[in-house]
């Protein structure tokens, strides 16, 4: 069975990758004997992620490469240096993400929406087609989007956040359309709430925190460790007829648990 999650020698860009989910996914591909790039805006924040990976697994397993989601010319660089470093990319994971704004949607500025949509989704599409083509070439990867429960929910406090990550399920969808006669494949993880500093607003108020353990089965959040077997999952051999779907991670709670 461990061959089914074997990476060995794949390599991986994760952006968003230097704390939370994207820390915890990096670190579970690299256990798994991937190579990864570590990369988020701040370079200060990735190379102490990247260092412990290198201590613990060697030297040639990880580089940190800072880039802001909201230049082309910076995640072009991402790619461009993670091939000269590591020779391609096998295994793209789009989690960086933004939500400047909570409040109903009345009230939310265009500037504001825009920066939701601009990194959430066009963000994720430059990314990936900057990597796909020689993955294409290759007819071999996978390509994984952090989108988000609230894709599948409405909510008066993260709407836009939530019309962002559903359109990641539509970019998926499509794109796997697009690769599939090629052997590439992309899929979606859609968390529920976890234990995040991205999510912190949510998770450290003692009502939201509440309203959403009580209809949740597990009663409690998730952890970030917690996401990153689904993401092992998608990236490795186990899932290699598995395209255009979305994995709900969320301990139940889009289940609709009565009182």
């Amino acid at each position: 069975m461990s061959g089914l999650f074997d990476l060995t020698g794949k390599v991986a860009i994760v952006t968003g990758s230097s704390r939370g989910i994207g820390k915890a996914i990096a670190e579970a591909l690299a256990d798994q004997g991937a190579k990864v790039v570590i990369s988020s805006r701040n370079q200060d924040a990735c190379d102490p992620v990247a260092a412990a990976i290198i201590e613990k697994h060697g030297e040639d397993r990880a580089i940190a490469v800072a880039a802001s989601i909201s230049s082309k010319e910076a995640l072009q660089n991402l790619v461009d240096l993670t091939k000269a470093a590591f020779g391609q990319v096998d295994i793209l994971v789009c989690n960086a993400a933004s939500n400047p704004y909570y409040g109903p949607m009345a009230g939310i500025s265009d500037d504001q929406f825009r920066k939701i949509l601009d990194n959430n989704v066009i963000a994720n599409h430059w990314l990936i087609n900057m990597a796909a083509p020689d993955m294409l070439a290759r007819e071999d990867g996978s390509i994984i989007i952090i989108s988000s429960v609230g894709g599948l929910t409405g909510s008066a406090t993260i709407g836009a956040y939530n019309i962002s990550k559903a359109a990641d399920f539509q970019l998926a969808r499509n794109l796997a359309a697009e690769f599939g006669p090629k052997g590439v494949r992309i899929n979606c993880i859609a968390p529920g709430l976890i234990r995040t500093d991205f999510a912190k607003a949510l998770w450290e108020n003692p009502d939201t925190l509440k309203a959403v353990t009580r209809h949740t089965p597990m009663r409690r959040i998730g952890e970030p460790s917690e996401i990153a077997g689904a993401a092992v999952f998608l990236a490795s051999p186990a899932s290699t007829f598995m395209t255009g779907q979305a994995i709900v991670v969320d301990g139940g709670s889009t289940i609709g648990v009565g009182l």
